[in-house]
């Protein structure tokens, strides 16, 4: 990594992507969008991935996807399972392959699992007949790059020399489309003569990211920042939730003190709003990597510190569950629940880490019969995450509408904040279920006078409760 190499073209013409999970494929279709002259190929050994996004049912729900990549495949984006083909004829890789959480070995439950990028990056250098610049897009430790570069320089082809860079993403999923569009900051990091090629990334973006959001910094600078960025988020979540607690024992409304705390400009509003807890792929893994690495650093307290945020969010999740359970009369023994949504967050059809999951586990647990709805998670992804935690599948019904598994249960659970379920005929629904019919609003969705008029005796997460 020491030299320019001689063979590097003075601009990028072909960019692959090794991954083509939720970060690849929609970086790459905005990219493709963005970037007409340069030709985006996006490599999977997964044929089944690959072949759902060379048709019309993408494997990644996100609200804008769909066009862009109809718009784009073929013209200059392609899906290809030909890794090897991909890696040789691009002169720049971005590796956007998982990186779990450990779930064996030293760091188990709180250190990522590098084996992805790993294999990836011995897969580039291998491959690899010219000079590339290699550019971390998944979320890693800090000092991954210096693994990168070792394992690349190790395994090179003679006169062959790479670039490493780090260019976290930092997207929403649900908003991902208009975040890789419209970002708050692109980071780009680098170290020593591999500078040369931050200039070369960041001429990229310059094709639709105002300069003035393009951060340039070092390697390890730029690996840190996604993980904090996503552990303060975390955390303002965890803090939120660790104070509708309060309200809930004090008889005070978390949304009106959330909007007293946000009115203060040094704190925002967003972020604010209290939930069931958090979930998806980054948070929880990224919090428990930063856990992680502070052990490793030698900061007890720090990790600690952390630490916290996650133990917050499984009581909130836990506090939750047991809310139902010890509110409905007669506990929950054979009782049909309605659980609405499923995805961990609206917007999306996501399922991985999603608290929904955890509190179907634990009505289960109580002897309750489950009707899930979710209008994005396929019923098999259900299913999946309910068999991983191992739950009695033939307890649980998913169920084509909301109405469907709200008929003739005893409560109903709103789990995830999708706008149709504000849309429903709760007077309906209230007829067809079980009476006395309860509603846990585990999102902040619904009018709570308007529920308690209808009949309902309601539950809303952060305030006083149901007379």
């Amino acid at each position: 990594m020491v030299n320019i190499g001689v063979s590097f073209p003075p601009k990028v013409t072909h960019i692959c992507c090794i991954g083509a999970g939720y970060v690849g494929g929609p970086t790459s279709a905005v990219m493709a969008a963005q970037c007409p002259d340069i030709r985006f190929t996006v490599a999977d050994t997964d044929s089944a991935r690959i072949a759902a996004w060379n048709s019309s049912n993408l494997p990644v729900y996100e609200k804008g996807l769909d066009d862009l990549v109809k718009m784009q495949r073929s013209v200059n984006l392609f899906f290809t399972t030909d890794v090897d083909s991909a890696i040789r004829q691009a002169e720049m890789i971005l590796i956007a392959v998982n990186t779990p959480t450990k779930t064996r070995g030293v760091g188990s439950g709180k250190a990522a699992d590098l084996r992805n990028v790993e294999m990836c990056v011995r897969r580039i250098a291998t491959v690899a007949e010219t000079d590339k610049v290699v550019v971390e897009r998944s979320t890693v430790p800090c000092g991954t790059g210096q693994m990168v570069a070792g394992i690349l320089d190790e395994f090179a082809k003679p006169g062959v020399q790479f670039h490493v860079l780090s260019n976290p993403e930092f997207m929403s999923e649900g908003s991902a489309i208009a975040n890789l569009l419209h970002p708050d900051r692109v980071i780009i990091g680098a170290h020593g003569t591999s500078q040369w090629a931050q200039g070369l990334l960041r001429a990229v973006y310059e094709q639709w990211v105002p300069r003035d959001r393009i951060l340039t910094m070092d390697l390890w600078s730029a690996e840190l920042s996604k993980l904090a960025a996503n552990a303060m988020l975390a955390q303002r979540i965890s803090s939120i939730n660790a104070i509708s607690a309060v309200c809930e024992a004090a008889g005070a409304s978390v949304k009106s003190v959330a909007d007293g705390v946000g009115s203060d400009r040094r704190i925002g509003r967003d972020f604010l709003d209290a939930s069931v807890g958090f979930g998806g792929s980054c948070f929880h893994k990224d919090v428990a990597s930063l856990v992680w690495l502070s052990q490793s650093l030698n900061l007890p307290e720090v990790a600690e510190y952390w630490s916290q945020v996650l133990a917050m969010n499984s009581f909130q999740i836990s506090r939750f569950a047991r809310t139902v359970s010890q509110t409905v009369v007669g506990g929950l023994e054979d009782k049909r629940i309605a659980c609405l949504g499923f995805a961990y967050k609206s917007g999306t059809g996501d399922s991985r880490n999603t608290p929904a999951a955890e509190v179907c586990r634990y009505l289960l647990d109580e002897g309750a019969h489950l009707a899930v709805y979710d209008p994005k998670v396929p019923d098999q992804h259900i299913r999946d995450r309910m068999e991983e935690l191992g739950c009695d599948l033939s307890q649980v019904s998913v169920c084509a509408s909301a109405e469907e598994a709200a008929d003739g249960a005893q409560a109903v659970v709103v789990l995830t904040a999708w706008k149709q379920f504000l849309a429903l005929d709760w007077e309906i629904v209230y007829g067809s279920m079980a009476k006395p019919a309860y509603v846990f609003d585990g999102q902040l969705m619904l009018e709570p006078e308007t529920m308690r008029r209808l009949g309902y005796h309601f539950y809303q997460i952060g305030h006083p409760r149901s007379p």
